[in-house]
């Protein structure tokens, strides 16, 4: 028995890699806990392995007393003398229990209590073994899926892949060999659970490391990442040694290496530029494949304000604006992106906007936070709206209107001799109104008021009706000769 009992634990040990100390450890915590369930609670009882049996000693104390209050912790001492003649009262004498007679429930208890030490023996050597190692590569194969995610077999434990974790559009299947980066290890009422991913940016950078013999031994560094998993990826790459191209060797000859990276990552497209420390040059490498025209550096609020031609602004922003929010990611910078045309004209605006700021004596955030950033619009506006200004009054808003007329901030959507114009046009319209249409000198002859207004009508009625009839006839006859042949005989 004792032969059987010490190779059953050099077994254990050795096939679950479970420490021979902590399963002897875990035996004997089995034996006390069946003995306290037969015996009770307050029993006192001292378990050990005995290397040389090959089983466990078990021994119960009691004190020896003049009288027996309780049976399960005190012993007479008439009674002590038969087993140690040298005894004294309050000693503790030991009695030796035979773990064979500890019955069926103990031993049932016991069983029990081994199952569960050595499940947590096993969890802990589980989570010793794989919290080190964060930011590794692990592989295993796909065995089911529940609700968090897939779950996957790594030999000896099981890892999760989340759904927030996995690159989209990704499927497997039962079986499938997977490759992801051990994301996190947390310690669990059930155990140790395994996070892996495949979406975080790490995982690009352990494969470059990896795949890229420079970048694992330290001559090219990746100095960023940013990535839209299954989509498209930059990432940031220098040289710490000049005659290493960092790019090149990331790439590979025919692109071998990055190939072998995009097809782990099912297709996703990876942009590798050139890091550098000055933010103009590293933001237009990261705007790559645009070309930029200017860009102006915030850096108190932390925006990039980018300039492209306006034929590649589709290039610069990019599909849904990946380009840019990759870029942005990347750089950890805001990035605004304005065409040459487009910042021309808000220039131009802010100019304008600072001449009349100097002229009202009024801090340009003012006009901002009333919503006016051009000259357009405060010429637009009413006084009213203009009085809204903080620190904006009467006078000054007259200042502000002289000074847009002055400068010529704003442009006129036609010039003066264009207004002129509509305005004889128009005059020329209503005296041909006039003169076309009798009832107007009619109107106009009725809305005289008096008695000299009555009575010169009468006087002059023949006279007035042979004036009227005669510039209808001149009228008609200047614009079309031919309209009325007896007048035209008449005249001539």
């Amino acid at each position: 028995m004792s032969a059987e009992l010490r190779k059953a634990i050099e077994q254990i040990s050795k096939d679950r890699g479970i420490h021979k100390d902590l399963l002897i450890d875990t035996l004997e915590r089995a034996v006390r806990s069946s003995v306290t369930k037969k015996l009770g609670e307050d029993v006192d009882i001292e378990v050990s392995f005995n290397e040389d049996k090959g089983g466990f000693d078990v021994y119960q104390f009691k004190r020896v007393v003049e009288e027996v209050v309780d049976p399960v912790s005190e012993i007479l001492l008439e009674d002590a003398k038969h087993h140690d003649p040298n005894v004294q009262l309050d000693d503790e004498l030991g009695f030796e229990l035979k773990v064979e007679d500890l019955g069926r429930i103990a031993a049932q208890s016991a069983k029990q209590v081994i199952i569960q030490r050595m499940r947590e023996a096993e969890q802990e050597i589980i989570y010793e073994e794989y919290k080190d190692r964060k930011r590794e590569i692990v592989s295993g194969s796909i065995q089911r899926r529940d609700r968090s995610g897939w779950i996957i077999n790594l030999g000896r434990t099981e890892a999760l892949l989340p759904k927030e974790e996995q690159i989209p559009k990704e499927r497997f299947r039962r079986g499938d060999q997977i490759q992801a980066l051990l994301f996190d290890v947390r310690k669990e009422g059930r155990g140790p659970q395994i996070i892996v991913s495949r979406s975080h940016p790490d995982y690009l950078t352990v494969l470059f490391h990896r795949e890229v013999p420079e970048v694992g031994d330290g001559f090219v560094r990746i100095m960023g990442v940013a990535r839209d998993p299954g989509s498209r990826a930059k990432v940031a790459v220098m040289s710490t040694d000049r005659d290493v191209d960092p790019v090149g060797a990331c790439v590979g000859v025919r692109g071998s290496r990055i190939q072998n990276i995009v097809q782990e990552l099912r297709g996703e497209r990876i942009d590798i530029i050139v890091w550098s420390p000055e933010i103009t040059t590293y933001a237009v490498n990261a705007l790559s494949p645009a070309r930029i025209s200017r860009i102006t550096v915030d850096e108190e609020d932390g925006v990039l304000e980018v300039v492209v031609p306006d034929d590649q602004l589709t290039l610069a922003i990019g599909r849904k604006g990946q380009n840019v929010k990759l870029a942005a990611k990347l750089l950890g910078w805001k990035i605004d992106i304005f065409t040459e045309s487009r910042y021309g004209t808000m220039y131009k605006d802010r100019q304008g906007l600072e001449q009349l700021v100097s002229v009202a004596e009024v801090p340009l955030e003012a006009f901002l936070a009333a919503g006016f950033n051009s000259p357009t619009a405060v010429a637009e506006a009413d006084d009213e709206q203009l009085l809204t200004i903080q620190g904006l009054d009467e006078a000054k808003v007259a200042d502000v209107r002289s000074a847009i007329n002055f400068l010529g901030l704003i442009e006129r959507p036609e010039d003066d001799e264009s207004e002129d114009r509509e305005s004889d046009e128009e005059a020329a319209d209503s005296v041909s109104e006039a003169v076309a249409d009798p009832d107007l000198d009619e109107a106009e002859s009725e809305g005289e008021s008096g008695e000299d207004a009555d009575e010169s009508a009468d006087a002059n009625e023949e006279t007035e009706a042979a004036f009227i009839e005669g510039a209808e006839v001149a009228f008609v006859g200047e614009t079309d000769p031919s309209a009325d042949p007896e007048a035209e005989r008449d005249r001539e």
